[in-house]
């Protein structure tokens, strides 16, 4: 069977709750075995990863499903954020944008909530 692999890009604070709700929905439409979604985060989007925002439960959950978490790390440094702050399961990469494009060149279908 095929499987299905999305990136969703998370700029803004404010998405969050949709975009946690649109890597919901694609685990549940596409079965979880036949899907992979990774959260790419920069800018404002990092700070729904914080270990002290409202998002601890979801990501959680999501995170044992399969989910991939990002954060920028240019977006860290230009907010002032220490790594510390976030989720232990969310990886660090060099750039929100650099991931993104790496992750479309292999063929990842991109979601911009």
């Amino acid at each position: 069977m095929k499987k299905y692999r999305a990136v969703l890009h998370l700029t803004d604070i404010e998405r969050a709750n949709l975009a946690l709700n649109n890597a919901r929905n694609l685990l549940a439409d596409q079965d979880e075995e036949l899907a992979e979604v990774e959260l790419v985060t920069n800018s404002e989007g990092v700070k729904a990863l914080l270990k002290s925002g409202p998002y601890c439960e979801r990501v959680g959950e999501l995170a044992a499903k399969g989910v991939r978490f990002v954060l920028c790390s240019k977006s860290l440094r230009a907010l002032g954020l220490e790594r510390d702050e976030f989720f232990d399961l969310a990886e660090v990469v060099p750039s929100g944008t650099g991931e993104l494009v790496k992750m479309q060149a292999e063929g990842w279908a991109y979601v911009k909530p």
